[in-house]
């Protein structure tokens, strides 16, 4: 894909040899890129980038990044590699890059190292995906994330998760479906595969929410979200269901 392309190249214009390896991971790797995916990347560096490298980077995925003539949105994360190799918790990222803090950026923030609970998701993507666009493969670099870290971070979004629900609703009832199928599997699945492994463990009467989810993510881009009335007075029972046994497999960590 030629947007995939494109960043590449900055990455590679904007970092030169600091940046030791590229990975795709996602959807674009597990399974196929749905109308509403995002373009993940993790970039693994030897040392943190400086001012200078931040904003001509973020410049960069600014214009590259977004919603129409048919781009996707990025989704870039830079991890230098003593932080997550030998692996520990929370890991620190180094710079982050996504369509919901373009606002931020816009307005002059630039992004900054920061504990990342979430890159303990990314790099076991990285690693089952196995999907280099620069450097060596993934398991060269980056060493396993434990299960129980893998519990960790899924469980520590689920508060931020939950203040987008009314507005999110489609990202934040797939990705609590990931969350649970993840917890109790091991394995990192994409959002319609981890719905349906939830609708086939979910009683009858709290399947409407993740199914319609799944049925948006699939068939609209990203700012197409209808829901019947019918369906949206089912989202609390609905999550409170997935919820319930995220909290039974993290041994009440849920929340």
């Amino acid at each position: 894909m030629r947007q995939v392309l494109q960043v590449v190249e900055l990455i590679g214009d904007v970092l030169d040899r600091q940046a030791i390896g590229c990975y795709l991971h996602g959807s674009g790797v597990r399974g196929g890129l749905r109308p509403a995916s995002d373009l993940d990347l993790l970039v693994v560096a030897e040392r943190g980038l400086d001012t200078r490298q931040r904003r001509t980077l973020l410049g960069g995925l600014l214009t590259l990044s977004g919603f129409s003539g048919g781009a996707r949105p990025i989704e870039l994360t830079v991890v230098v590699q003593s932080e997550v190799r030998p692996w520990r918790f929370p890991p620190t990222g180094d710079f982050l890059y996504g369509e919901w803090l373009r606002e931020e950026f816009e307005a002059g923030a630039l992004p900054q190292p920061e504990p990342m609970p979430d890159l303990a998701l990314l790099v076991t993507m990285v690693l089952a995906g196995d999907h280099p666009l620069a450097g060596p493969p993934p398991a060269q670099l980056l060493d396993p994330v434990p299960h129980a870290d893998l519990v960790r971070a899924s469980v520590a979004s689920i508060p931020e998760l939950l203040a987008e629900l009314d507005h999110d609703t489609r990202n934040v009832v797939l990705t609590l479906a990931r969350i649970w199928t993840t917890l109790a599997t091991g394995e990192i699945r994409s959002k319609d595969a981890a719905a349906d492994w939830a609708l086939r463990r979910l009683p009858p009467e709290h399947r409407s929410v993740p199914a319609h989810a799944r049925t948006l993510y699939l068939q609209s881009r990203y700012a197409e979200e209808a829901w019947p009335d019918v369906v949206r007075a089912r989202v609390g029972p609905d999550v409170a269901r997935m919820l319930a046994e995220i909290d039974r497999l993290s041994g009440g960590r849920g929340r």
